[in-house]
């Protein structure tokens, strides 16, 4: 019940882009405004997830998803009641409440999972489950809202999404696991998640990885034509492959050995793009397969969180990593777009080929190759620039909160 509702909770928000980006130019008729409506709703949530985060880690999840679900919910039905010819200043604060208001209901249930699988290959199914279910709402979400959006109007898709945000949150948040959640004690008075050096490089990783999603998604409509929205679903149908794949057969990679072969298929992956030029049953296979790839690598990052975010972060850790993945898919977009425009769409799978080959070499080098020992035997493990040293599980901790080999 509780992963339902966190699911059904999630799957508004992955119709406020496009939901907004669409209400956003009915209302205005122009495509720049509703460019600014969109670009504005993804800043606020990059600058207001680890915010949120870093406030439920300090006091805890129910009251923070309620209020601002609430007032996320309150801004969405706003923005639905606003007439047509209305200026563009009401869209973007709007916009930017809904963003930085956006309830944090996929941090906060990770946050969950490894007091409800005590055991490390459950805690990795798990994350890799939640990334599936992650990927199923974007695969839903934006049909769900456009179609909607053509048969009752725009407003209505935003009014809808609003109530079902408040509804889903407001379950989730009163459910007994959320509501017994309580914050554990951080390492120092004040410090944040991104105070961890291993946190930084999970951070920098999934900056890439974003790069590929971005350059990916405007390579895709401007190579394909009028069968980019299919590519894109067929994109994200491998996603959900992977990620059921990877529940079944463990959960994913446990450390930066498997992390980094992940992060090579995702590059090699969308390297192989260019060759989309052959044709669109080509295009279809590779683009499916090249998907395959990003649910196992979030919930490979998911699962590294718990070894290296400072103690008491960690509903912040995962707020970082969805904002790092924003960011990197803003990025893309707007580089993959400036190389369609002076070369040609192939450079921007290149671009995305690149970013994920670039993942893989700052795992190589900065994360570690293999897990630390769950019940503290000294086990041989690769920290940082290749040193081998015999070390338990809370020697390793302590190396991937200070970024050194530990004694």
């Amino acid at each position: 019940m509780l992963f339902s509702t966190s699911v059904l909770a999630r799957l508004p928000l992955a119709t406020f882009g496009i939901g907004l980006l669409v209400h956003a130019h009915h209302l205005t008729g122009s495509y720049a405004a509703a460019g600014a409506v969109a670009g504005a709703l993804a800043v606020a949530q990059g600058a207001g997830g680890p915010l949120l985060g870093r406030l439920v880690d300090r006091r805890g999840q129910t009251t923070v998803l309620l209020a601002s679900a609430l007032v996320a919910g309150g801004a969405l039905f706003a923005a639905a009641a606003l007439p047509v010819g209305t200026a563009l200043l009401p869209l973007l604060l709007l916009a930017a409440v809904i963003g930085f208001a956006t309830p944090p209901v996929g941090a906060c249930m990770r946050t969950l999972i490894p007091s409800r699988f005590p055991v490390l290959k459950s805690q990795r199914r798990a994350y890799a489950a939640d990334a599936t279910a992650t990927e199923l709402t974007w695969v839903a979400g934006p049909p769900l809202a456009l179609s909607l959006g053509a048969l009752a109007g725009t407003g209505a898709a935003l009014a809808f999404a609003a109530v079902v945000l408040v509804v889903a949150t407001g379950l989730f948040a009163l459910a007994p696991a959320s509501r017994a959640w309580r914050p554990g004690p951080r390492v120092a008075a004040g410090q944040g998640a991104l105070s961890s050096p291993a946190m930084r490089v999970l951070v920098v990783v999934l900056v890439a990885v974003g790069v590929v999603f971005g350059a990916t998604e405007v390579g895709v409509a401007a190579a394909a034509g009028s069968s980019a929205g299919l590519l894109l679903g067929l994109w994200g149908v491998g996603s959900l492959a992977g990620g059921v794949v990877v529940t079944r057969l463990g959960g994913g990679a446990a450390a930066g050995r498997g992390f980094v072969l992940l992060l090579a298929g995702l590059g090699a992956g969308h390297l192989a793009l260019v060759a989309g030029s052959l044709g669109t049953v080509a295009f279809a296979v590779l683009i499916t397969l090249a998907g395959s790839m990003i649910a196992p690598i979030l919930a490979s990052a998911y699962g590294m969180v718990d070894h290296a975010a400072p103690e008491g972060t960690a509903t912040e850790a995962f707020s970082w990593l969805a904002t790092a993945t924003a960011v990197g898919s803003a990025l893309g977009a707007a580089a993959g777009g400036a190389l369609i425009d002076a070369v040609s769409p192939a450079a921007a799978f290149i671009l995305a080929g690149a970013a994920g080959l670039l993942a893989a070499a700052t795992a190589l080098t900065r994360i570690p190759a293999r897990r630390p020992d769950p019940v503290g035997r000294p086990v041989p493990l690769a920290i940082g620039r290749g040193q081998d040293v015999d070390q338990g599980a809370a020697g390793v901790r302590a190396a991937l909160l200070a970024d050194q080999p530990a004694g």
